[in-house]
């Protein structure tokens, strides 16, 4: 008896069940079907609507976690945590982010007086004095990083104390638009990292995964350099989305 071959390139049948749930739940969380925070059906109805086995249902779901956009909580259910709104990114991406949810928690994890002169060189400037400011966003609920960020000010006179003084309301810009530096203009980069064993262990992954960077400099309207951040970025929480 001949067996009958599958084409190549053709997809494995015992595959494509979980993609296609996978798939069809994707579509209606893009979409806007299901929102943020809502709660999906159970694997037993999700497993009737697809006529597949609980299995295949899981497998489904386990994709959908891997691309950040649910989370499965053992014996509640799972639940939409992509909400696919865009960011205003003239803040800043994850400034934005933590300005619009409450669940993000920002943690300074520095912020002290360095030289840099290389820095100084790379943006065109005199001053080799900066105040460093590292921060990592994290969600709330479990402390999951969703960023590292690593701003570096020059040091000008109306910022001589801040990092005595500590940032004006736990906001470095609002400590910059109390010294009277308000951004008017900027540019950014991004590029994918993979990240150190030191970074990947600040943000809880392992070592080598890659994150979405980006480097960020924001000049006042004397057309002078007020911050200069190197931000890496979980990828499961950002997306870069250009239109043409």
């Amino acid at each position: 008896m001949m067996k009958a071959l599958r084409p190549r390139n053709a997809p494995d049948p015992a595959q494509a069940k979980p993609d296609r749930v996978a798939m069809a739940l994707e579509s209606e969380i893009r979409s806007g079907k299901l929102r943020f925070g809502a709660r999906l059906q159970s694997e037993n109805e999700l497993g009737k609507r697809f006529a597949v086995s609980r299995a295949t249902v899981r497998k489904g779901l386990e994709a959908l976690v891997g691309k950040g956009l649910i989370k499965t909580k053992t014996g509640i259910g799972s639940f939409v945590t992509f909400d696919g709104e865009t960011l205003d990114n003239a803040l800043g991406w994850t400034r934005a982010l933590s300005l619009r949810r409450r669940d993000i928690e920002t943690r300074v994890l520095r912020i002290e007086f360095i030289e840099d002169p290389a820095l100084a060189r790379s943006l065109r400037q005199d001053i080799e004095r900066f105040i460093a400011i590292d921060r990592l966003r994290v969600t709330k609920d479990d402390g999951r990083a969703i960023s590292i960020e690593r701003s570096r000010v020059p040091c000008y006179p109306e910022l001589e104390e801040a990092p005595i003084k500590g940032l004006t309301g736990g906001s470095l810009q609002e400590t910059l638009r109390s010294a009277g530096l308000i951004a008017e203009s900027g540019e950014e980069w991004a590029a994918v990292e993979f990240l150190s064993a030191a970074d990947a262990e600040a943000m809880g992954v392992a070592a080598g995964a890659p994150a979405l960077k980006t480097t960020r400099v924001v000049r006042d309207d004397r057309a002078r350099v007020i911050e200069h951040v190197v931000s890496l970025l979980d990828p499961r929480h950002f997306a870069l989305h250009l239109e043409f």
